[in-house]
């Protein structure tokens, strides 16, 4: 099946001939897409598109793909796949500690970075939201863990009224886990259940993100009351007490 005609993605990367490569990929799926070779104009041209994806190398000239993500981030909630040179869990995690989803290591395929953009776009699976072709389904209920609620159908998270300010990928793992609040989820269900079962790499990406997200809930990892941790199997909702 092709991707959403509506789709639109960005490539950014200095190596012109690869980002070529990755827009033609792209297009070939029916994705409309732009290029840029430069963090500033990346940052521009996400303001002018307004992308559902960006494919971002890590190792821009001037402002890197790092300082590019995190400025994305205060104004774009598309997803974000990293390209990075280098396969250390350090560079993983600091490109996902400024809001990445996900990331590819140079050398890579075109298909499955394709492949990995196209799970990411058929999100959300698991939060039980209407699809587009049954608007008449049942729409689900708030889910409320204490002070937290959860709105699976409208995709908004409130904590004490406030609402939190949460990237796709945040809300997708915070959706799984209110979704079956007494089963622990392990770190490969989450991403068989965010990320999609095709999805290969580091099982640490899942941790990188819970701790995002307990920042944002305002949970200290010491004593959690929302995302608690099972040692040895992974993560399971709390009550919020």
């Amino acid at each position: 099946m092709d991707a959403d005609p509506g789709y639109r993605a960005l490539v950014v990367d200095d190596e012109e001939p690869l980002a070529e490569v990755v827009a033609s990929y792209l297009q070939r799926e029916h994705f409309e897409v732009t290029v840029c070779h430069t963090g500033l104009d990346a940052l521009s041209a996400a303001r002018q598109v307004d992308p559902d994806v960006v494919v971002l190398d890590l190792g821009l000239p001037g402002i890197d793909g790092l300082e590019v993500c995190r400025q994305l981030r205060t104004f774009s909630d598309a997803y974000v796949v990293m390209l990075t040179a280098r396969d250390t869990e350090v560079d993983t995690i600091v490109g996902l500690s400024v809001g990445a989803d996900d990331y590819v290591t140079k050398p890579f395929s075109p298909r499955e970075l394709v492949a990995r953009i196209r799970a990411m776009l058929r999100r959300p699976r698991i939060v039980g939201a209407p699809a587009a072709s049954n608007p008449s389904a049942d729409v689900p209920p708030r889910r409320v863990f204490g002070p937290l609620s959860i709105d699976p159908a409208g995709r908004e998270v409130l904590l004490a009224a406030d609402v939190v300010p949460l990237t796709r990928t945040e809300f997708d793992i915070l959706a799984a886990l209110s979704s079956r609040p007494g089963v622990v989820w392990s770190r490969r269900q989450l991403i068989d259940a965010v990320w999609g079962e095709p999805w290969v790499g580091n099982d640490h990406l899942v941790d990188v993100h819970v701790g995002h997200l307990r920042r944002k809930l305002g949970d200290n990892p010491g004593d959690p009351k929302f995302v608690l941790t099972v040692r040895g199997v992974g993560y399971r909702m709390g009550a919020g007490r």
